[in-house]
C-alpha cells in the first residue's frame, strides 16, 4: 500500500522527448512539460483507484492487477494493456490502438518520491512525485 495517497509532480527527465517520439505536437509539449499533475492513488488488495487532476483534464481510473482495460493519455492517445506488481514496482505494459506499438510505464517508490518511468521506441523519460 505503498502508493497510497497523493502525489504531486516535482520535476521529469527526458519527457518532452519522450512525448515528441508518442507524436505529441510541440504546443502540446511545451504544455504537457508544465502540467502540475497530481496523481492520487488507493489501493484495495488487487485494486487501485488513480485519480488523475492537471491543467489538463481530471480522470478516474480503476483497474485491478492483471486485467486489461482502455485508457486515454491526455493527448488523447488510446491504449490497452494491463498494470502487474514485481517485486515492489508497477509494471504496465499497454499498446496503442492508433499504431500496434508497445508502451511500457513502471511506478515505484524511491526514497520519499514515486517515480513513473515510460518506454516507447527505445525512449525512456521519468516522472518525480513528492508527496503533497
Amino acid at each position: 500500500m505503498a502508493f497510497n495517497g497523493t502525489w504531486k509532480i516535482d520535476r521529469n527527465e527526458n519527457y518532452e522527448k519522450f512525448m515528441e517520439v508518442m507524436g505529441v505536437n510541440m504546443m502540446k509539449r511545451k504544455l504537457g512539460a508544465h502540467d502540475n499533475l497530481k496523481i492520487t492513488v488507493q489501493q484495495d488488495g488487487n485494486k487501485f483507484t488513480v485519480k488523475e487532476s492537471s491543467n489538463f483534464r481530471t480522470i478516474d481510473i480503476e483497474f485491478t492487477l492483471g486485467v486489461n482495460f482502455e485508457y486515454s493519455l491526455a493527448d488523447g492517445t488510446e491504449l490497452t494493456g494491463s498494470w502487474n506488481m514485481e517485486g515492489n514496482k508497477l509494471v504496465g505494459k499497454f499498446t496503442r490502438k492508433d499504431n500496434g506499438k508497445a508502451l511500457t510505464a513502471y511506478r515505484e517508490i524511491i526514497g520519499d518520491e514515486l517515480v513513473q518511468t515510460y518506454i516507447y521506441e527505445g525512449v525512456e523519460a521519468k516522472r518525480f512525485f513528492k508527496r503533497g
